[in-house]
């Protein structure tokens, strides 16, 4: 399956990150990275899903400079991330899932040093804001040591944006954390892309992409499957059913009722109507028509709608079937 294109044509904006044709093989022959090109748009969240061991992380590296490609090209805000690393890498911040933290520094400490890596003056003002915005301003004084995993993460990202990047790469960012921390760092992610930060995430919390991100991107075994607004996706290949609970089970389905996009499920106890895209109230009236003129009843109705998680399953199994 060839990916769809990411360029928009409605956009105002060129893109923030621009990857053409790139390639990573590592010196033991795997080849991590087989010829990918995308587009990020700016001030969008973008999410990259795909199996362990896809290529996600390796992407990442190289975009950011931390892994060099084997070929093609990336451009980060028009700087190519090899050429012209510096200015490339300080448009970025990175948040690794690794909790890589000073330990025994204090949490203003740890942020404010991040900044002069990037060789930018000291700003207590503004490390102040990025400490409020993450809710970290109470934790300003304790040592990195004494907090809980979910603020260590808000630390990582601090000091991601303590340079005050245009683009963030969060890979993994709701790993350790729980549910109730998940969606406060959901609200904040939200937050940043309103400021004008593009959001790049890993994740392998599907619902996670599916409620957050405006676009998906799917890669499996270094190749880029399909990059589609998330929405669209869903409508596109999302799967509409309706389960009817039968009152008695059937060993077969009626011939007057085979071919209507209807199977027997759980053994014959439930009746699955697959929706085809079009007209749904229309295929509803007539399925509903068809199972009286056939006399069969039902007991219960419900309504069933595949998630993002269906849907990358399915598309990585496709893709891995057409190779």
């Amino acid at each position: 399956m060839q990916p769809i294109p990411s360029s928009h044509p409605n956009s105002p904006a060129p893109p923030i990150i621009r990857v053409a044709n790139l390639c990573k093989t590592y010196d033991s022959g795997f080849r991590a990275l087989d010829d990918v090109s995308l587009e990020i748009r700016r001030g969008e969240i973008f999410a990259l899903l795909g199996p362990n061991g896809a290529g996600k992380t390796t992407l990442i590296g190289v975009v950011c400079g931390l892994v060099r490609p084997t070929a093609g090209t990336v451009l980060a805000d028009g700087h190519d991330v090899v050429r012209d690393y510096k200015a490339a890498r300080r448009k970025i911040g990175l948040v690794p899932q690794e909790l890589t933290t000073d330990a025994f520094e204090t949490v203003w400490a740890t942020v404010s040093f991040s900044r002069g890596l990037f060789g930018k003056r000291r700003d207590p003002a503004l490390i102040e804001r990025v400490l409020r915005q993450l809710s970290l301003w109470e934790k300003r004084n304790d040592k990195i040591m004494t907090l809980s995993g979910g603020m260590k993460r808000r630390v990582m990202i601090a000091k991601a944006l303590s340079h005050e990047p245009e683009i963030l790469f969060l890979d993994e960012p709701s790993a350790g954390v729980d549910v109730e921390l998940r969606r406060d760092m959901w609200e904040m992610v939200r937050g940043l892309r309103d400021d004008g930060v593009t959001i790049i995430l890993t994740t392998h919390y599907i619902e996670e992409a599916e409620e957050m991100a405006d676009r998906v991107g799917v890669i499996d075994r270094g190749r880029l499957i399909l990059v589609d607004d998330t929405k669209a996706l869903m409508c596109k290949l999302g799967r509409k059913q309706l389960c009817f609970e039968l009152p008695e089970r059937l060993e077969r389905l009626p011939d007057a009722l085979a071919g209507n996009g209807l199977e027997l499920a759980a053994g014959g106890a439930e009746l699955v109507y697959t929706f085809e895209p079009g007209d749904e109230r229309a295929q509803i009236t007539g399925l509903l028509r068809r199972l009286d003129d056939a006399g069969v009843t039902f007991r219960n109705l419900q309504t069933r709608q595949s998630s993002l998680e269906d849907i990358f399953v399915d598309l990585v199994h496709a893709g891995r079937s057409g190779q």
